[in-house]
């Protein structure tokens, strides 16, 4: 079954594909951008994205014994497409002009049936029609049968409608799904910074086979929270991280979690995230040795449409560097000379 496609400047023309890659039908009745919704020419929504985080330091700052809490926030604006939308066409003039100079008597009829009352807004150079459109690029399935099957609901019983000069333009609707992986990508997350104990002298070394504690400080996440609101729909987003995951250069790290910071009094208790280094940093450049810091999120989504899954991890990395001493020691041997 072919679907049919409105060009704008042409006549209605029938795909021969079923999965035509723009499909189009109509709007009746009109709407208007609300709250954190502003709609662009070209079908896209700007959206204003709110992100909270959670530091994983024990105090958010790196000291300290208590919980963690959330220590930073984000607001960004962002740009989404939905899969449908409303797309501006011609005027009201250039339609009526374009219908009434159809030399095809059949078709100037079906025109002017789908562009109903056109005759009304013949003067009109200022004002558009608009027309219910479903794109697959905008699709985040695989599948062309379920844009098929998703752009025919949308599409269902919608024809175009005229929208005069000075009023908004139709709502485009932003499905949960979109919503929320548009608001996820404009989102950046924080990447890791770490303290270290012990640190020796001066340049704060640490010492060459001891058990050098590392946790997160500042704002390292360890939860992100993030939502976005177009018109309707709202989605929330939750990403979580249970530990640093910590590669040094010269040495071996071990780490389950946030680390803890040292004390006297947590000393003995211990801590879940340490390395140990097998060599000192004299050999690199600025004598410091590089320890390369990842903290990998795993993802889920909610929207008020129904919508929910999970996304892909996300990875935060960076590099940073701790002075590495090595303690030389000398070994007298007893003599037994009177």
């Amino acid at each position: 079954m072919a679907l049919v496609v409105l060009s704008i400047g042409l006549p209605v023309m029938a795909s021969s594909n079923a999965w035509a890659f723009d499909v189009s039908g109509g709007a009746s009745g009109s709407g208007s951008s609300s709250g954190s919704v502003v709609q662009g020419g070209d079908g896209s929504v700007d959206i204003a994205v709110y992100a909270e985080f959670t530091s994983a330091a024990p105090d958010g700052s790196g000291s300290g014994s208590g919980g963690g809490v959330a220590t930073s926030s984000q607001v960004v604006t962002a740009a989404v497409h939905p899969v449908c939308w409303y797309k501006q066409l011609r005027t009201g003039a250039a339609t009526a002009e374009m219908i009434e100079n159809t030399s095809d008597p059949d078709l100037a009829e079906s025109l002017g049936e789908m562009f109903d009352g056109y005759d009304q807004h013949a003067e009109d150079a200022d004002g558009y029609w608009y027309r219910a459109t479903c794109d697959y690029r905008y699709f985040l399935g695989d599948d062309p049968r379920d844009f098929d099957a998703y752009a025919r609901e949308w599409l269902d019983g919608k024809t175009p409608v005229y929208v005069p000069a000075g009023q908004a333009a139709p709502e485009s609707v932003v499905d949960g799904e979109t919503l929320a992986r548009a608001a996820w990508d404009a989102v950046t997350i924080p990447t890791a910074t770490i303290g270290y104990n012990p640190m020796v002298g001066d340049v704060g070394a640490t010492i060459v086979g001891m058990d050098t504690w590392v946790w997160a400080t500042g704002d390292t996440p360890k939860e992100v929270e993030v939502t976005a609101t177009a018109g309707s729909t709202t989605a929330t987003i939750t990403a979580t991280a249970s530990m640093l995951t910590l590669q040094p250069k010269d040495g071996t790290a071990t780490c389950t979690g946030f680390g803890i910071p040292w004390t006297e009094e947590n000393d003995a208790k211990g801590t879940d995230c340490k390395i140990v280094f097998d060599r000192s940093s004299a050999h690199f450049k600025d004598s410091v040795t590089p320890v390369d810091i990842k903290v990998s999120y795993a993802i889920t989504y909610t929207a008020t449409d129904g919508a929910s899954g999970s996304m892909d991890t996300h990875t935060t990395s960076t590099t940073t560097t701790i002075p590495v001493a090595e303690i030389q020691t000398i070994i007298v041997q007893p003599t037994d000379e009177p």
